[in-house]
């Protein structure tokens, strides 16, 4: 059993200091070192966060610091490099979402942390917070009934301004629009209180913004169970909103929020005739919403103790693939691709540039 982790962040833009909070609020771990292209930033992080070592490069900060975990907070295009020199010098791996800028990628990360005996933990910290864990554990448990039909819709709003940064609403640059740097929160919630998934159909649409990539997307998700989910996602919705609906045989859970959830975003409401039932399934008295504290400090102990990841921070590439059989989908005009398709396709593994059907004049 290690005994304190020392830790180390690459990228100290706004995320980073997410996780530099979860760091310090840990017992069992330390900030030791960041790393950032901009001294400046990079400085003014360290002064802000303990003063840990900064250095200009992450290779420079592997080599003189040999941290145990290395938090990559830096574009995705930058992950799969950072995360094979981090796992080559023996440190484990938390980076943020997307985890990579294609699947290819991701395997290659993945196979990396295998070979070294190391972790690669994702941040999709929609997945914490007690009310998310009480939910799954009542549809793992068959309380609720079967699942049967879900709604998932992440209504965000991004102006002209914000795709009008050079590197925005690109393919080459940004990888995907918002069903990828945005739904893909949703999306990963939805899987991770339904499990696996069998098929996707989707479409991308270009509604309003300048720009390559899709500002909507819609899409028909079939999981494994046999559950079927309608997925909305929209850089253009003014009142926004990030949801889930699932209805099932005994009851209807919904949450809604924009960010974050704590209880009182989550409802369970009863079929008729399971009204008796409904107590039981009441959220647990004590509250802890979903944030990347919970995430990481989950991770922190799992680590420490040589456990496997929490389910909060494991399967990397499950809700990464839904993204990626999205844009497969509407590459292929909206035809249905199942995991086995998409583990083989010979295009969107590498990337996901596709045709996004504009409208922006009003009409097909």
């Amino acid at each position: 059993m290690t005994t304190s982790l020392r830790c180390a962040i690459v990228g100290t833009g706004a995320v980073a200091h997410l996780h530099a909070r979860a760091v310090a609020a840990h017992p069992r771990a330390q900030l030791v070192a960041v790393a950032d292209l901009s001294r400046s930033a990079a400085d003014a992080f360290a002064a802000e966060w303990g003063r840990p070592a900064v250095y200009d490069t992450l290779d420079d900060l592997l080599a003189a610091e040999h941290p145990d975990v290395v938090l990559v907070c830096t574009p995705p295009g930058a992950h799969r490099g950072q995360a094979l020199a981090s796992f080559a010098a023996g440190a484990h791996v938390v980076v943020e979402k997307p985890p990579a800028a294609s699947l290819d990628e991701l395997d290659d990360m993945r196979a990396a942390a295998a070979s070294a005996g190391r972790q690669l933990a994702v941040v999709f910290q929609q997945r914490t917070g007690t009310a998310a864990a009480h939910v799954r554990g009542l549809l793992q448990d068959g309380a609720l009934g079967r699942p049967l039909i879900a709604v998932c819709q992440t209504l965000w709003y991004r102006d002209a301004a914000y795709f009008a940064v050079p590197w925005r609403g690109s393919w080459e640059t940004e990888g995907g629009g918002t069903t990828l740097g945005h739904g893909i929160h949703q999306l990963d919630l939805l899987a991770f209180l339904l499990g696996d998934w069998a098929s996707v159909q989707g479409r991308l649409w270009r509604l309003d913004r300048e720009t390559q990539t899709e500002d909507a997307s819609t899409a028909t998700i079939l999981f494994a169970s046999g559950v079927v989910a309608q997925v909305v996602t929209s850089a253009v919705s003014p009142r926004q909103t990030s949801s889930l609906r699932i209805d099932t045989q005994k009851a209807t859970v919904t949450v809604d929020h924009l960010y974050g959830h704590g209880h009182d975003d989550w409802r369970i409401t009863a079929a008729p005739g399971f009204e008796q039932e409904a107590e039981a399934w009441a959220l647990p008295d004590a509250e802890e919403r979903s944030d990347h504290a919970p995430l990481l400090r989950d991770v922190f102990d799992a680590l420490l103790a040589g456990r496997p990841l929490p389910p909060t921070a494991d399967e990397p590439a499950r809700s990464f693939e839904l993204v990626a059989a999205i844009y497969a989908s509407a590459a292929a005009d909206g035809a249905a691709v199942s995991r086995a398709d998409l583990a083989a396709h010979p295009t969107h593994r590498a990337g996901f540039a596709s045709p996004v059907t504009d409208l922006r004049g009003g009409r097909p």
